[in-house]
């Protein structure tokens, strides 16, 4: 079975300064990968490289089966992977019915309809007709989950998910996002937040000076925290 995603020995860059250095990652369907590391390390490029916004200059890309050495913005959503952006980047003049609907313009079919959404954030469904960014910060995460989801994604890159929101959001979120997992859909999470990834990834990824420096299985122990929050320290 092909990985849903592979990197290889990639080199990317924001015009001459170069970023990620001969990184290599892979994400197997239904597998709950976290990619760690401290500010600064590449972990966002990694993203912008899959997306095209970073530029690729030696090594691959691969979705499925397909590979690239030359991405755009859209290869990505074509081949069933969607993205949860640092940031959030709701639309500001859209309600949040209409934020969900644009995750729906890949066309891909499956279980992830708006009345679906709705099921997993009811406050989404009290919301509908509220413009999206007059929810609250963790209001507002949910959305733009509920918006990648709407693109019945095989594998969703989720970047920096708990910048800047309260525990108590934290937490709901650990449980969507292993509802979201056991479905079937892999999930990649690029996280800072250690009891996240504890919660919610099996294998971790470590980052530094933009490139893999560790990997290993996440271990759901007070042991197994530390040592990941050791490798973000490097």
């Amino acid at each position: 079975m092909s990985a849903l995603l592979k990197l290889e020995s990639v080199d990317a860059y924001y015009g001459a300064a170069h970023i990620l250095h001969g990184l290599s990652l892979q994400v197997q369907p239904g597998e709950r990968v976290a990619l760690i590391g401290r500010n600064g390390v590449g972990k966002t490029t990694v993203v912008n490289t899959i997306l095209g916004l970073a530029t690729l200059r030696a090594g691959t890309v691969h979705f499925g089966a397909q590979t690239h050495t030359k991405l755009r913005a859209y290869m990505a959503a074509q081949h069933g992977i969607a993205v949860v952006p640092q940031g959030r980047r709701i639309v500001a003049n859209l309600t949040v019915e209409e934020n969900l609907l644009l995750g729906a313009a890949v066309g891909r079919s499956g279980p992830w309809t708006v009345q679906e959404i709705y099921k997993l954030f009811p406050i989404l469904q009290e919301r509908a007709h509220t413009p999206g960014t007059a929810l609250s910060g963790g209001q507002q995460q949910m959305l733009a989950v509920g918006r990648a989801l709407m693109a019945n994604p095989e594998l969703i890159l989720l970047d920096e998910p708990t910048e800047g929101l309260a525990p108590v959001i934290v937490d709901q979120l650990s449980v969507i996002f292993n509802q979201v997992a056991e479905q079937g859909t892999a999930l990649l999470l690029i996280e800072q937040n250690m009891t996240l990834v504890v919660r919610v990834a099996h294998r971790y990824l470590a980052m530094a000076k933009g490139a893999i420096v560790a990997q290993g299985q996440v271990s759901n122990s007070r042991e197994g925290l530390v040592d990941l929050e050791n490798h973000v320290m490097v």
